[in-house]
């Protein structure tokens, strides 16, 4: 037999699809003389090769009946361009030939994705529509370093791993291929050998960054234009608007539920771009907060369990979708931050779980790498290519999508070994401590990246222990974030005004003790979907009392909320005093808004807004001492509580007062820092609000009468389950003197 044809063991490797190597051999290869030319074209019973320079065409010999043809083309050397004609009794029909095209990465892919430094994997993994030596296709790259054989499957093949098998990169376990004629639109999957030759369930991609439709699993190819980004003076603004001295509001949303069309289904990211945006806008919040918006596969883990890291959930749309959403923001002067899951995923046999046939993605030691309370995987952050994988994918949201920031999810799970596990579900690290060492470094990493390839954007901490130093810089021993959410203000907050206003006096502490600890770290108040479900019904549900003080209750909750220390977030629903818990299954109660006390609770929290953003006070110093000072902090009898709020730049003050029983405080005396006109510039009992509308017809005179520790006092009438802010009035004044300039 000649030297050049293929051995008959090599045949029947490539028919069973057990070849390791099928490019070592299909394709065109030098041969003395000339080039060997291999095919495999199932369905074909004669093959030819048509030379693109317009040679004759070559007739191939059939090796095997599945179809693998080979054939001498005298005279011919690479580089070689060609088509395939096959022929059966149906007809003909024209082929290019995957096998004949080289390589789309590179050493440095390699040695990066080794290194676990490559800070573009979503450009380079994955499938992207490109023009690869003359012909138009699309090129795939994934990492499945313990397989055997990794091929493209989809309905252009048949779902037959034979057709489209992948070269290996051996440095990297890396593995690629380009299709000639597959463009947007295709579905496909990879089809895995396993590294003990067994057959994996066919995996979505990684890197895919379009998925179908749920209970469709497949990852879809898709076009990737460039996007008319029109955002440039937005984000040369951002890391101003971003800062712990800005003002932030974020109005959190599960966009498959926020609204729905009539007959059920979802709406699109341009039908949000309608009425999400401006709403949004017209509330006054600075933010949104879209929960996960990656592929998952079930409605009910509302994104928090990812399969598609890389791919917007088809239920809104595509990727183009979600740009022009984020665009809208922006011009709306909206951010945009975006839930993102590195803690966890899920065991849905076509995603992440043994990827390849072994542990990848996952920690090995089933006490790291598998959380037994979520039924979750857990990612081995000690890997530099997982943590590669998801450094690069923090980046493609922030960079590709100009999103504002990431809320990092279940931050507390990833850094403690123990956090949510069972006492013999967890291992110790070297020193036999719960750090997650690893994590640590991965969450500095991620932070420092973001910090350098995406100016401005912020990253937030769903941290719910004391791990210390959340937002202080890595170099300072800390994780490098710029928020934290404060996960104790809100449970504490949350069970006090869920008690019965007779038991208060009891607990006053619930409310007092967080500002021990509120300038430990740049903090969110936050009251999340977390806190509107399983159980647990809505804020205004949980609440004491009768209609009337359940409904007082949240707007004078509310209103403590806005003037304590802290940036804001209210998930959606809140704002209109949903009844029912949330469900992912239905949109929000809007028809609630025809009833004035909803309609109240809708106005507070704009009005709410509105003073956010335009008092200093109330924001400028959120993170620091001397924006805030107790007025009487001891008033546990009454459930009164009272406080300062300073702009640390001798802007008038903001005395924030809260009566959180039903019974009226009629000329209550609170210390004041100046004597003068205080103007109630806020109060939640208002008419407009729904409330009785007991007040001080607008304004207080604080006299100088020292009380407090302050220099001046006023006599104040606190309506019942009411806030107030009152604010000094500079152009009305009785006391010229510049007290109010003092800080704390």
């Amino acid at each position: 037999m000649e030297s050049w044809r293929i051995p008959q063991a090599d045949i029947e490797a490539l028919r069973a699809a057990r070849h390791g190597d099928p490019f070592a051999w299909l394709g065109p290869h030098p041969a003395p003389g000339g080039l060997a030319v291999r095919a495999f074209v199932p369905h074909a019973v004669r093959l030819s090769v048509l030379p693109a320079d317009g040679g004759g065409a070559v007739a191939l010999e059939r090796r095997d009946e599945a179809g693998i043809f080979e054939g001498f083309l005298p005279g011919r050397a690479l580089p070689f361009a060609y088509r395939l004609r096959a022929e059966n009794e149906g007809g003909l029909w024209e082929v290019e030939d995957p096998f004949r095209f080289g390589p789309t990465l590179g050493p440095l892919d390699d040695h990066l994705m080794v290194e676990g430094t490559h800070r573009r994997l979503h450009e380079r993994l994955g499938a992207h529509v490109v023009r690869h030596e003359g012909a138009s296709g699309t090129r795939f790259a994934v990492w499945a370093p313990n397989a055997q054989r990794v091929s493209v499957v989809g309905d252009f093949n048949e779902w037959d791993g034979r057709r489209h098998p992948m070269r290996k990169r051996v440095d990297s376990g890396l593995w690629e291929v380009f299709i000639p004629g597959l463009g947007a639109g295709t579905a496909y999957k990879y089809e895995i050998l396993g590294i003990d030759g067994t057959l994996q369930p066919l995996k979505s991609d990684p890197f895919g960054r379009g998925a179908q439709l749920r209970p469709g699993t497949a990852s879809v190819i898709v076009d990737e234009p460039v996007f008319p980004w029109e955002d440039a003076a937005f984000l040369a603004q951002r890391a101003a608007r971003q800062s712990p001295r800005a003002p932030i509001s974020v109005y959190e949303v599960h966009a498959p539920s926020w609204r729905r069309h009539p007959d059920g289904r979802f709406y699109s990211w341009d039908d949000l771009v309608v009425a999400l945006v401006p709403y949004v806008a017209w509330m006054g919040f600075t933010h949104i907060e879209l929960m996960p918006v990656m592929e998952h596969p079930l409605d009910e883990s509302w994104g928090y369990q990812p399969i598609g890291l890389h791919a917007p959930t088809a239920r809104l749309g595509d990727a183009e979708g979600l740009k022009r959403f984020i665009l809208a923001c922006h011009q709306h002067d909206l951010g945009v931050i975006l839930d993102w899951v590195p803690a966890h995923f899920p065991q849905d046999r076509h995603g992440l779980i043994r990827f390849d046939g072994a542990t990848l993605y996952e920690h090995p030691d089933p006490k790291r790498g598998f959380h037994k309370g979520w039924g979750t995987a857990t990612f081995d952050f000690g890997r530099r290519e997982v943590a590669g994988f998801l450094a690069s994918n923090a980046l493609y949201w922030l960079q590709e999508f100009h999103a504002d920031g990431l809320r990092v999810d279940a931050v507390s799970t990833m850094v403690h070994l123990d956090h949510g596990r069972a006492p013999d579900d967890w291992t110790p690290n070297e020193e036999g401590g719960t750090e997650n060492h690893e994590a640590v470094a991965f969450l500095r990493q991620v932070n420092a990246l973001v910090a350098e390839e995406a100016p401005g954007a912020a990253m937030f901490a769903e941290e719910a222990t004391s791990w210390p130093g959340v937002t202080r810089a890595a170099v300072e021993g800390g994780l490098g974030f710029q928020f934290k959410w404060n996960m104790g203000w809100m449970n504490d907050t949350l069970r006090y005004v869920a008690m019965d206003p007779l038991h208060r006096r009891w607990h006053h502490n619930l409310i007092t003790f967080g500002m021990m600890y509120a300038f430990s770290e740049n903090f969110v108040l936050p009251l999340s979907h977390d806190e509107v479900v399983h159980g647990k019904g809505s804020l205004l549900g949980r609440l004491p009392g009768d209609d009337w003080q359940r409904f007082a209750t949240l707007r004078a909750y509310f209103g403590m909320m806005w003037g304590h220390p802290g940036k804001k977030l209210l998930f959606m629903g809140g704002e209109i005093g949903q009844w029912r818990e949330w469900s992912e299954a239905r949109e929000l109660d809007w028809w609630l808004l025809q009833f004035p006390p909803h309609q109240g609770v809708h106005g507070l929290v704009r009005e709410l807004n509105k003073l956010f953003r335009t008092l200093p006070a109330l924001h400028a110093r959120d993170a620091e001492q001397e924006g805030f000072q107790w007025i009487d902090a001891d008033d546990a009898e009454n459930s009164v509580f009272s406080w300062l709020r300073r702009d640390g730049a001798a802007g008038p003050p903001v005395a924030v007062l809260c009566n959180l029983t039903p019974v009226p405080r009629l000329h209550h005396r609170f210390g004041l820092p100046r004597a003068g006109v205080w103007r109630e510039v806020l109060n939640t009992d208002a008419t407009a609000f729904g409330g009785s509308g007991m007040g001080n017809m607008g304004r207080v005179v604080a006299e100088k009468l020292p009380l407090h520790g302050q220099k001046a006092s006023a006599q104040v009438v606190l309506p019942p389950l009411a806030t107030i802010y009152l604010m000094l009035d500079e152009n009305d004044q009785e006391d010229e003197g510049d007290d109010h300039a003092e800080q704390p």
